[in-house]
């Protein structure tokens, strides 16, 4: 597991999928329960646990293994239910997808990036 690596993760994640993940809490869960702070700890935690995770189990069953920890996470921090913490997941995808396709549109890839 490559620290520096893991870090760019954290860094990257926060800063893309945090934003994402707490405007689709906040359109499911309502302003009270989906706070911003709570989607950077969403992300943060599921990364980290995700390296680990990845580290020591690899292939289909670490996937199965992170994406209930991932639904997890949304469920304890925006207070919701296991339906409605999958509803926020696939709504950030959603949101994810469309936020890249209009950055692609305009020349702004991630793909350049890397």
């Amino acid at each position: 597991m490559d620290l520096v690596a893991l870090l760019i993760q954290i860094v990257v994640g926060t800063i893309i999928l945090g934003p994402i993940l707490w405007l689709a809490g906040r359109a499911l869960v309502g302003k009270e329960k989906a706070k911003l702070t709570d989607a950077i700890w969403i992300v943060v935690l599921g990364i980290v646990i995700g390296a680990v995770v990845g580290a020591y189990i690899g292939g289909l069953i670490a996937a199965v293994i992170m994406f209930v920890i991932w639904l997890a996470l949304i469920k304890h921090f925006f207070d919701c239910g296991w339906i409605k913490a999958f509803a926020i997941a696939i709504v950030a995808v959603i949101i994810f997808v469309v936020v890249i396709a209009v950055l692609a549109l305009i020349g702004i890839g991630l793909l350049t990036i890397i």
